[in-house]
């Protein structure tokens, strides 16, 4: 990036690592430099020191905490707090449904959400796919059915990652199921503690506890609770899709790990040296590398049309970046997973080394687990082959 950075952009970028560095715990950073997860309490600690300095949520307007940044400085500021290891802000929060309540949100919703939602003082969850409506997602089923003043929920969400931490969920809901069925659905923002949801955790494939089935039985949701107009919920929902289409690629975070799988190279030996200097494994790094920037640069194309486009209005290529995006994070779990070889079966999960494994190599404790959480990049904010329908239609024309 350097290469197209001005000075002034170069001394912003100098400016956010001197901040992730120095404020956000470092017992954080190095954890999750490391190959571990985030808690709780550490997504909840760094946002709070983010939202302090007013870095939290630069993506959103200024009277609401936002910065008066170019899409360089959001950029950068994305990538050096993932170089720095430093949790990123709630996605829930920040590039959700923070600015779905701030472009279609009455006033009154802005002033009771906007400033907790930039704050974690609320968790939010997103209840958007169902069982039978994932890439379908305007199938979905799960009603609301207006009573004075209260609509009544039932039905069932499912993949609600983090759904156990949640303290409010922002729901599609079928409000007329007599029009198209884009046309007869609503966002709801539903508080979890609401009598009738039920919250179930589903256990994946790399060990972990991520992802729940939440249930609404009769669950009674303030009419007020509604985002914008009852039935226009598929327009916030594209809207929303957009922005954590464009935030999922996540550059920064894939920087990090070829840098990871850079050091673990150098000290893997393969045929009497260094992996690291291996033709082949340099000819597959490289690849990854040269195709990493270019999504960049794409990222920073799309960011930069929003300031023409307005707030509201999805760009197409945004598919492109998910799609592509979603592709070379999972090519480098992939990656690190083949430079540590056996080793990489190693599997625990806590990061603090015990008997007998002090002789593996920095991230074997984490790789496949990595791995095979990352198959899913290619599924959420819509799947990949839903990407290439939209990319067919809205930007090749087929």
């Amino acid at each position: 990036m350097d290469i197209v950075l001005s000075k002034e952009e170069r001394a912003f970028a100098e400016q956010m690592r001197t901040f992730f560095t120095t404020e956000i715990p470092s017992e954080i950073r190095e954890r999750l430099a490391h190959g571990g997860h985030p808690s709780r309490e550490d997504i909840v600690t760094s946002q709070r020191i983010m939202n302090e300095h007013g870095l939290a949520v630069p993506h959103w307007p200024t009277e609401w905490g936002g910065q008066d940044w170019t899409p360089v400085q959001r950029h950068l500021w994305s990538e050096e707090m993932l170089l720095a290891h430093a949790p990123a802000p709630l996605s829930f929060n920040t590039q959700m449904i923070g600015p779905v309540i701030a472009t279609f949100g009455s006033p009154e919703l802005k002033e009771r959400f906007l400033p907790k939602t930039a704050n974690l003082d609320i968790w939010w969850c997103q209840g958007f796919s169902e069982p039978n409506a994932g890439s379908d997602l305007a199938s979905l089923k799960t009603t609301a059915v207006r009573e004075g003043d209260e609509y009544v929920v039932n039905g069932q969400k499912t993949w609600t990652t983090l759904g156990q931490y949640a303290d409010w969920i922002f729901c599609l809901v079928r409000t007329d199921p007599e029009v198209k069925k884009q046309r007869g659905i609503s966002m709801l923002l539903v508080d979890m503690a609401t009598p009738g949801v039920t919250v179930r955790p589903i256990h994946l494939i790399d060990g972990g506890y991520e992802v729940n089935e939440v249930f609404f039985d009769n669950v009674r949701v303030p009419v007020d609770n509604l985002v914008g107009e009852e039935n226009s919920g598929w327009d916030q929902a594209k809207f929303l899709l957009g922005n954590e289409r464009t935030g999922v690629v996540a550059v920064g975070q894939t920087k990090a790990r070829i840098k990871r799988i850079k050091q673990v190279a150098a000290e893997t030996r393969s045929n009497g040296r260094a992996l690291i200097d291996d033709p082949l494994f340099r000819a597959r790094l490289t690849k990854l590398e040269i195709e990493l920037t270019a999504i960049e640069m794409s990222v920073l194309r799309v960011l930069d049309g929003e300031r023409r486009r307005g707030p509201g209005t999805p760009d197409p290529v945004s598919s492109v970046l998910k799609f592509k995006g979603s592709e070379l994070q999972q090519e480098a779990t992939e990656l690190l997973v083949d430079v540590l070889g056996p080793a990489g079966l190693a599997y625990r999960e806590s990061t603090d080394v015990p008997d007998g494994f002090a002789a593996l190599p920095d991230g074997a404790v984490d790789a496949l687990p990595t791995y095979f959480n990352w198959r899913k990049a290619s599924i959420y904010s819509g799947s990949n082959e839903v990407q290439r329908t939209i990319i067919a239609k809205q930007i090749l024309k087929f």
